[in-house]
């Protein structure tokens, strides 16, 4: 039976659980989120296109604020597998459930879209499969073949599960070279208990370690953060060292956005300047690229973080 995006992690008292006063969830946000709606006519041109196809994104389905920019920009990020994940994390507002989705025209459909539009940069993620024997390792496969026939100048992020940590399903994925291997690790090591239910910590920074090792110079790793549910700058600085320890080459941080009253509430906002000084300090430790800001997600501007590790390298 499908949970409702309205309680999908089963939270009843969250403000208890993270042991921390937290902001009302209905409290105006600070000036710095404000964004200009979607709706300009490259927008409008995608979006027809992906309900053509019948094709889920995690831009609408996770409720993304840089929706319109990132469309006008030219980049996509395709939610492959459907709509219901298998795991229940407290932030995301993604569906939890048995998933019934079966498609396997799917990545010639993603494909197909990704060449009408002329994309220049397409982000290929997933709801986590732990149903499948792969964990939907050949849908990854399928969908980077495909882009590659029909839209060979695109290039190609893929922000895979962690596939429990098993090591063919990941070395098919890598096997087909994309040109980012990204795997958000979302959150600090002691928030994974509260925030990412079903996860670990340490098999997501292995996951990260194994990518480059079997892409080498070839494939680029990503990570993503998200700060406001409780977690200390030390706390931070610490997990950003891991993550260069594991090879990641490019970072990103952004500011949590409680989807509804059920998800986890936000302990605070972080301000711009924090954002900047854990951006100076993710350079110090080595990063190639980072981009830190209360809007940031994990494939906001995503064609300038390969551009800029690219030229690193």
């Amino acid at each position: 039976m499908t949970r409702s995006r309205s309680n999908p992690g089963g939270i009843q008292d969250v403000s208890a659980v993270l042991g921390t006063r937290v902001q009302p969830h209905r409290a105006r946000k600070p000036p710095w989120f404000k964004v200009p709606a979607p709706g300009g006519p490259r927008y409008r041109e995608l979006k027809g296109a992906i309900e053509a196809e019948n094709l889920h994104t995690v831009c609408q389905e996770a409720a993304c604020p840089n929706i319109g920019e990132c469309w006008e920009r030219g980049t996509a990020t395709f939610m492959i597998l459907g709509d219901t994940c298998t795991r229940r994390c407290g932030f995301c507002n993604v569906k939890t459930g048995k998933p019934t989705w079966e498609d396997p025209l799917e990545p010639a459909r993603v494909a197909r879209s990704v060449a009408r539009m002329g994309l220049r940069h397409a982000v290929i993620t997933s709801v986590d499969r732990d149903d499948l024997p792969d964990y939907g390792a050949s849908a990854f496969v399928g969908v980077i073949r495909q882009i590659r026939r029909q839209a060979p100048r695109c290039k190609i992020e893929v922000l895979t599960p962690d596939f429990r940590g098993a090591e063919m399903p990941l070395a098919r994925v890598i096997a087909e070279r994309p040109d980012v291997f990204n795997h958000n690790v979302e959150v600090v090591p002691r928030l994974y208990s509260v925030a990412r239910r079903g996860s670990r910590f340490e098999r997501s920074c292995q996951v990260l370690r194994s990518a480059k090792e079997m892409g080498g110079e070839q494939v680029v790793t990503k990570s993503g953060l998200m700060v406001g549910l409780g977690e200390s700058f030390d706390e931070l600085l610490e997990t950003l060292g891991i993550l260069r320890e594991h090879h990641v080459q490019v970072l990103t941080i952004g500011q949590y956005l409680r989807p509804t009253e059920q998800h986890l509430p936000i302990v605070r906002y972080w301000h711009p300047d924090e954002f900047a000084q854990l951006q100076r300090a993710a350079y110090a430790l080595g990063f190639e690229h980072v981009a830190a800001g209360p809007l940031v997600r994990s494939s906001y501007h995503a064609d300038q973080h390969l551009a800029a590790a690219g030229a690193v390298r």
